[in-house]
Parts: structure tokens; sequence; C-alpha cells
């Protein structure tokens, strides 16, 4: 493939999965604790371009040294969003940069950051897609005024008691490199690895502490996507331009071969 197609058709790739990571986070800026990624970009570099030892080689016109961008990942921006008093007793936010952990459908650890909670079917706490809090804690079924400390104590008022009874402790947790979490969606990341996770009660500096009755917001700056977009939208014409000015050369090209 002429290598002019070949820049310009890896360009115009990488600038539509790059669109769609972005308008993504635009999709979900109202999506509670949503945490925007940020498109990265590589230079693809053409085999035997480098030598053994790292230096640059210059390039030549049988082997160009680079041959365009591509997609280098996306990672997520765990920068928190704005908390939002909304006076649902069900509602939880975390005010720092831990996670709360779910237990998903096959034992597996899952890291929220918090929204709706619910009582579930076997009546413990969980997240409101119905995943229970790693903690294990059971509601009874004439529970009443369920409160949660910003410490992570969880108490409510029961039927025959005068006095809040404790159903347990909501810890906090932080993986030692964020950038490792892989998110699953519906607000749900997974840890490389169980072991990564540091596990603290809230208020322990780090992790944050819990807020009853808030919610997060998600952290996407509209007007930076905004800008972001029309800036991809721009490269993605160029890369088009690319690509119709090679087409233009290899018309050229056979007819003077003719």
């Amino acid at each position: 493939m002429n290598g002019v197609f070949y820049i310009g058709a890896t360009g115009l790739d990488t600038q539509q999965r790059a669109l769609d990571i972005v308008a993504n986070n635009i999709a979900n800026l109202n999506t509670r604790a949503f945490k925007q990624s940020h498109p990265q970009f590589a230079q693809m570099v053409a085999p035997g371009a480098l030598p053994a030892d790292g230096r640059d080689t210059a390039a030549t016109d049988a082997q160009p040294a680079l041959l365009g961008v591509k997609l280098d990942g996306a990672p997520v921006d765990f920068t928190q969003g704005q908390l939002t008093e909304t006076g649902a007793p069900l509602d939880l936010a975390i005010n720092g940069a831990g996670f709360i952990e779910l237990m998903g459908p096959g034992g597996q650890t899952m890291l929220w950051r918090g929204g709706g909670l619910m009582v579930n079917a076997d009546g413990y706490l969980a997240a409101s897609n119905g995943m229970p809090l790693q903690a294990m804690i059971s509601v009874p079924r004439d529970a009443s005024s369920l409160t949660i400390s910003a410490d992570g104590k969880v108490t409510a008022t029961v039927d025959g008691s005068a006095q809040p009874v404790s159903l347990g402790q909501i810890e906090l947790s932080q993986d030692n490199d964020p950038s490792t979490l892989t998110a699953i969606g519906g607000g749900l990341y997974v840890p490389q690895s169980e072991s990564d996770l540091v596990r603290a009660a809230p208020g322990t500096e780090g992790v944050g502490s819990l807020a009853q009755g808030f919610a997060e917001a998600s952290n996407v700056d509209l007007s930076r996507e905004m800008v972001t977009l029309l800036l991809m939208q721009r490269t993605y014409s160029a890369n088009a331009q690319v690509v119709q000015a090679g087409d233009q050369l290899m018309a050229i090209d056979n007819e003077l071969k003719r």
C-alpha cells in the first residue's frame, strides 16, 4: 500500500476512535460519579527504522521512519466531581479518592464511587444495580431511619429498640496504581489484582469520607470536551485530505505512465 494512504487511513481510524471516547464523555455529562477518559496518541515507527541501541535513523523513501499515529490508550481521570446534596437518605457519595467495594456476580471485587443504595432481595445493603456491598451489611426488615456516618458506621432504628442499632461498617479502598483499574461500565471498576487494594476506614487520610444524602457529579468539563471535539474533527478532515491528495498523485502517476 502506498505510504500516504496508510498514514492517512491510520490517522482517520485513530481520530474516529478518539472521537468515540470524547463523545462518550459528553454523553455521560449528567451521569453520577462518571469519570472521563482522555485519549492518548503514539507515533508508529516502521519495522527496522530504529537500531538496536535505540538511536534514530534517517528516514528513506524506501522505508519511512514514521507510519502515522495510533490511539495509545485512554486512561481514566479519577478527579473527584462536585458533591451535591440530594437529601435522599439512600444516596451516598465519597468525599475523597476512595472506592466502595461491591461483590460481583461471581464473588469478584468491584470498585464503586457511590450513588444510590438499596436493600436487595436477600436483605443486604447494595448498590442500585443490586450488587451487595463487600461488607455484607444485613438490614432487618423492620429497620427504618438508616444512617451512614462519615466514618462508615451504619445504624438504623429497629422496632422494639429505643436506641439505633449498629448494622455494620463500610470501608473504603484505594488501588496502589489507579491507572490499572479497568472500567466495565455502570460506574464500576475492576482492579488488576486485589492485592493492589489498600483498605481503610472512611476518614483516614487519602481515602476520604462518606457523605450520606449527597451525590457526586460527573467530572466531565463540557467546554474542554467541546474544544477537543472540534480539534479532532479538524484533524480527521486533514487526514481525509491526505488520502485525497494521495489519490490525486496516483492518478497523475498513472496518466504519466500511459
